[in-house]
């Protein structure tokens, strides 16, 4: 079987089949490096081999990146662009079905699920287990809190921060803090971020030298 169709229908929203049985096989064998990477040890040498999988994981992937294992990933990373230095905390969750695009220097905290797939709302379609996908854009520097979930079709902003425990299910612009669920905008970043943390806390000027 031809299987481009399907990857065509994966990929620009389109409903599908996703349990086709080539498919299943192509995706079993991204899942099986994501076994090897949850399998590596607590070690220099560990650390090394994770850098090493990633590379041979994502679809695109930069310098410094890093994953706390245990990661998943529909498809083992195989739709997954990570730019450069992003660090993702303990148990993140990709539902890859398509893209997913993280910028450079993004921080994601513990169990946080980025999603690209759905699937119809009629009772038939589900009951065929059907489904359609939407990518995921995260934009530079972004902070994710502790479980974060974005829906697919999601974009966020350069710079923006989302709040621990939030559902974003809009898009969100460069430069806020939002929080919620559904996540909303709460406030504007602004050079008074620069000068306290915490709220009270000062923030040394050598910091930014």
């Amino acid at each position: 079987m031809d299987l481009e169709p399907i990857f065509e229908q994966m990929h620009s929203g389109q409903i599908y089949y996703p349990s086709e049985p080539k498919l299943m096989v192509k995706q079993f064998r991204h899942l099986n490096k994501l076994r090897f990477f949850n399998a590596t040890p607590c070690s220099p040498l560990g650390y090394a081999l994770r850098t090493f999988l990633l590379k041979k994981m994502f679809a695109e992937v930069g310098e410094g990146c890093y994953i706390e294992p245990p990661f998943y990933a529909n498809w083992g990373g195989k739709h997954v662009h990570f730019g450069k230095n992003v660090y993702a905390n303990f148990h993140l969750t990709c539902v890859d079905d398509t893209h997913i695009y993280v910028g450079d220097n993004t921080m994601i905290g513990p169990n946080v699920t980025l999603v690209t797939a759905a699937h119809p709302v009629s009772p038939a379609l589900r009951e065929k287990a059907y489904q359609y996908n939407k990518p995921v854009r995260i934009g530079k520097n972004c902070w994710l809190g502790a479980n974060v979930t974005v829906l697919p079709g999601v974009q966020i902003g350069d710079n923006s921060v989302i709040g621990a425990g939030s559902v974003v299910t809009k898009d969100i612009p460069a430069n806020v803090v939002a929080v919620g669920v559904p996540a909303k905008v709460l406030r504007p970043i602004t050079d008074q971020d620069d000068a306290v943390y915490d709220k009270v806390q000062r923030i040394p000027p050598k910091l930014f030298l």
